[in-house]
């Protein structure tokens, strides 16, 4: 699927221009002030935000604001496009946590270049997040909200690790979240499902068990959640490119004297 995009400008003739030139990589939606985007943003999983600064009902700095002190919407990127060309609004929109500022009127390469720097740097923080088994998961957290969201999401999956039907709705249930919101938040974040994040902060946690070379496999496995060796074993391989024994045995070579 294409990278779901938000255009937000009071220009019609803009938006119809930025529209048909990124349509070719990205699904568009566009929205004719702030206010407007921010009913978009509750209902649509948005993946980047471009917004001109100067606009009716509420302008793009105020949308930006509201954007990164919002949970459900903080790990959105967004560039701002402004004819303001001065050092002060550039400033001011970076204090409100713009991502990217680009100058009116402005080169589509360099917008478009800005665009896909900004969701490929996000892939790849989250791939490596994903697939390598001691990398922590605050690493895919793009502000202190998300890091805090990240870290109750963890603790309430290892306080219910042993349990093998942890899923979405018991998840949603413990955080105080509904479904839909949970599901949504950690998508974005992660690029996985509730149910694939259950599954990698499981792996994670059997690989920090393994490191320590003081279990058998089928015990990490049970205090993992995995009730059957053979799955945990095909689960791992998948995600981390080894075999659990594999994985432990590196470990304690590298931890062997030279």
């Amino acid at each position: 699927m294409k990278p779901l995009l938000l255009l937000v400008d009071d220009n019609e003739d803009i938006l119809a221009f930025l529209g048909e030139e990124l349509e070719e990589k990205y699904t568009i939606l566009t929205a004719k002030d702030g206010r407007d985007a921010l009913s978009i943003l509750s209902k649509e999983a948005i993946q980047l935000v471009i917004s001109d600064v100067m606009m009716p009902v509420m302008d793009g700095f105020e949308l930006c604001r509201k954007i990164k002190s919002t949970f459900d919407y903080c790990h959105i990127p967004v560039i701002l496009l402004t004819a303001r060309n001065t050092m002060q609004s550039k400033i001011e929109g970076l204090e409100l946590g713009a991502d990217a500022y680009v100058d009116k009127p402005f080169s589509t390469e360099f917008l478009m270049a800005q665009i896909a720097n900004l969701l490929a740097n996000r892939s790849k923080l989250k791939d490596f997040f994903a697939h390598s088994p001691l990398v922590h998961i605050k690493t895919i957290a793009y502000s202190r909200a998300d890091e805090l969201f990240l870290e109750q999401l963890t603790a309430v999956i290892h306080e219910n690790l042993e349990d093998p039907d942890l899923d979405i709705e018991k998840l949603a249930r413990l955080m105080n979240m509904s479904r839909p919101t949970l599901y949504r938040k950690i998508k974005s974040i992660s690029d996985l499902t509730p149910n694939e994040l259950i599954n990698v902060t499981r792996l994670k946690k059997a690989a920090e068990l393994l490191v320590t070379g003081e279990l058998k496999i089928y015990e990490v496995a049970d205090m993992t959640g995995y009730h059957s060796q053979t799955n945990f074993g095909r689960n791992f391989l998948k995600q981390f490119g080894m075999t659990p024994s594999e994985y432990q045995a590196m470990k304690q070579a590298e931890k062997a004297p030279k």
